[in-house]
């Protein structure tokens, strides 16, 4: 494992980062963390709060602060964490798709370990959420929002003591909430609805004697993208700038794989979007449909934005980690999709942010890849709390990179995707991504693989696969990442019953 310098200058010694070198990855994981707790002004020990914020679906370039972000976006809150806490640059997710990566954020698992493979069925019986430990060690938890691990019921799940939530993907607006296997019915916008629901728990509901752990898990922005009432059409007149992979030319596709341009006629595509008026398909335009995304976004920042001003009006944001983080990524247009799934970089980076005044220096910038497998231990350090041996997490804490402490950091991500019987138009996808190349491995597909100089291509329209003189690197970065998945159990690939419905059907090409 290679050490990866922070952008800020690391205030650890020499020595110090070399004695705790000898002591292994598990104490230099911990290197430049809370410990076992933050010392209060008296000198008593007091853990920290923690909020954690989930969206659905929102891509890691749409915050306004982004060079790229389109320009008449705005996000003033998530603009206003990165500049007064810490943006994560690269930020990944190990499965861009709903239900395995919210597994992956609660286990500290890959996929493969923790088997939630796709989002028609719950969890297995006996996942241990990383919140039960938390309770453990006397906080207070709180699940407000999607839970989204099956789409049959909405009962409490263990490491909670406060829930409120609804099945499956829910709806945006007047929703009704499970509250402690009660159930309510509420009239407005489910963001706004949601938010609500947090406060009032963090204002009333919990004792303030107790450190508390709250997740906040939205819809938004989920598709059919829908905004609020208020921002219905703030955009309309926006002009939309089309991504350079989006066109159905010879020069996007020429060294893709087969199936890439393929996806373009499937339910996820944009030329199976386009035929619509042709055959009463009620997918919307792709204008229409991104500047809903943007409005959607909007309403999101907005809501993100009440949770911090009541922290800070509290004074609880003195005491307390917030982290905010999409699921998955999110096509709009890149490469003829709208959707995710894919290892494309639009699909497996997410935004993520954290805001700790008084622990996070203002303006950090964190460029190491971190991923969503790391969120349970990064979470369990800031309570300190250190996981037992027995939940085999994949992950690492990333505490002290929002610290500004050099800590021994990966220099690549894996990245795992199963076929799914209900969208069958994306094969089984291995990949690994390094600082500049990525190596796309595709599964049970007459098809050539993918490879990426993220460097001088960062859209990936030129797939590098057939390159002589990329052959030598590219059967190395295959061999390791198969290496890492048979060490780590990743090469049993679990089939599932097929359940649910099945959107497979392919439109012609025009």
């Amino acid at each position: 494992m290679k050490v990866r310098n922070n952008t800020r200058q690391s205030n650890c010694s020499r020595r110090d980062f070399l004695k705790l070198a000898g002591r292994g990855t598990a104490a230099l994981a911990f290197f430049g963390t809370v410990g076992q707790s933050l010392k209060a002004r008296n000198n008593k020990p007091t853990k920290r709060n923690i909020v954690f914020v989930l969206s659905d679906d929102h891509r890691y370039d749409f915050m306004r602060f982004i060079k790229g972000s389109p320009e008449f976006l705005e996000t003033p809150n998530m603009d206003r964490m990165a500049q007064q806490g810490a943006h994560l640059v690269n930020a990944f997710v190990s499965t861009s798709l709903c239900s395995p990566s919210r597994a992956s954020i609660l286990t500290g698992q890959y996929m493969h370990h923790h088997r939630i493979v796709d989002n028609q069925r719950p969890e297995p019986k006996g996942t241990v959420f990383f919140p039960q430990y938390l309770q453990q060690a006397g906080y207070q938890t709180a699940f407000v929002g999607k839970w989204h691990m099956g789409h049959e019921h909405d009962a409490p799940r263990p490491g909670f003591d406060h829930w409120a939530s609804f099945k499956g993907q829910g709806a945006y607006f007047n929703p009704t909430l499970n509250i402690n296997n009660k159930h309510r019915q509420f009239e407005g916008y489910t963001t706004d609805v949601l938010t609500d629901q947090a406060i009032e728990w963090l204002k009333d509901g919990r004792d303030t004697n107790r450190p508390f752990f709250l997740y906040l898990s939205f819809k938004a922005v989920h598709y059919p993208f829908q905004p609020a009432n208020r921002h219905q059409g703030r955009y309309a007149k926006a002009e939309v700038k089309r991504p350079e992979t989006m066109a159905n030319t010879e020069r996007n596709y020429q060294t893709q794989p087969h199936w890439v341009r393929e996806r373009r006629y499937s339910i996820h595509g944009i030329d199976h979007m386009e035929t619509g008026q042709y055959d009463n398909d009620p997918v919307p335009s792709f204008d229409d449909l991104y500047r809903q995304y943007c409005e959607t976004v909007h309403g999101l920042d907005e809501n993100l934005g009440r949770v911090l001003n009541y922290l800070d009006q509290t004074g609880l944001s003195k005491s307390t980690l917030v982290v905010y983080m999409g699921d998955n990524g999110f096509a709009l247009g890149e490469h003829g999709f709208y959707d995710k799934r894919d290892a494309f970089e639009e699909s497996i980076r997410v935004p993520m942010l954290a805001y700790a005044p008084g622990m996070i220096e203002p303006g950090t910038k964190v460029t190491q890849m971190v991923q969503n497998i790391d969120i349970a231990p990064t979470l369990l350090a800031a309570a300190g709390v250190r996981p037992p041996k027995a939940a085999k997490m994949d992950g690492q804490s990333f505490l002290g990179l929002l610290r500004s402490k050099l800590i021994p950091w990966r220099d690549h991500i894996l990245y795992e995707y199963y076929w799914e019987w209900n969208f069958p138009a994306t094969p089984t996808v291995f990949a690994i991504r390094g600082e500049r190349y990525k190596y796309i491995f595709y599964q049970g597909v007459w098809d050539h693989d993918g490879f990426y100089d993220l460097k001088t291509d960062p859209h990936e329209r030129h797939n590098l696969i057939n390159v002589p003189a990329y052959r030598e690197r590219i059967e190395e970065m295959k061999k390791q990442l198969f290496d890492e998945l048979e060490v780590g159990g990743g090469l049993d690939i679990p089939v599932r019953r097929p359940l649910g419905e099945r959107l497979d059907q392919r439109k012609n090409k025009r």
